[in-house]
């Protein structure tokens, strides 16, 4: 079976342990009670974690469409393979779309984004406070299906690697 290649590995962990580490951060620091500078600290890390997800997502994304990827095994059925395409589709799209939302929202909530704290974003939105709700729950709408997608992913793989036994968690091993 034809594997990923070893940048498409490398983006593909790294972008899911960053998400990971986003979301947990992100659920971390909305508990914090108040505004306290630990709070500030989680928040500024959210973003660069968010800014760092895009970039990363642009790189896989144009490697993909560059190298492709390998072809789903033949023993899987044509249904399962329109639904892994879909699935995947669907990630790309919030790969992007996340830390967009979470970027307007920023924006809106008047709070500009600073990359590690270094290199300004640019602010594409002024500070609008009628917009700022409808971004937090755009946002978090999103994280939600985010999370239902990559679980749905995950036990994909999981299937496909313990009842199939297919190889195709395989082919995305490092």
């Amino acid at each position: 079976m034809q594997r990923y290649s070893l940048p498409a590995i490398v983006l593909h962990w790294l972008v899911a342990i960053l998400i990971v580490a986003a979301f947990t951060l992100g659920l971390t620091m909305v508990d914090i009670p108040g505004l306290t500078p630990t709070k500030l600290k989680y928040f500024s890390w959210h973003k660069w974690l968010g800014v760092t997800v895009f970039g990363l997502a642009c790189l896989r994304l144009l490697w993909r469409k560059a190298k492709g990827a390998p072809p789903y095994p033949a023993s899987m059925q044509p249904w399962q393979q329109m639904a892994a395409h879909g699935l995947h589709v669907l990630l790309y799209v919030l790969i992007f779309a996340v830390p967009l939302s979470g970027y307007f929202y920023s924006l809106a909530a008047g709070v500009p984004v600073t990359y590690l704290g270094i290199w300004p974003m640019p602010v594409l939105i002024a500070a609008n406070p009628d917009l700022k709700p409808v971004l937090k729950l755009v946002h978090y709408t999103l994280n939600i299906i985010m999370l239902g997608a990559v679980s749905l992913h995950v036990l994909a793989a999981l299937k496909h690697h313990f009842i199939d036994r297919d190889g195709v968690l395989k082919r995305m091993l490092p």
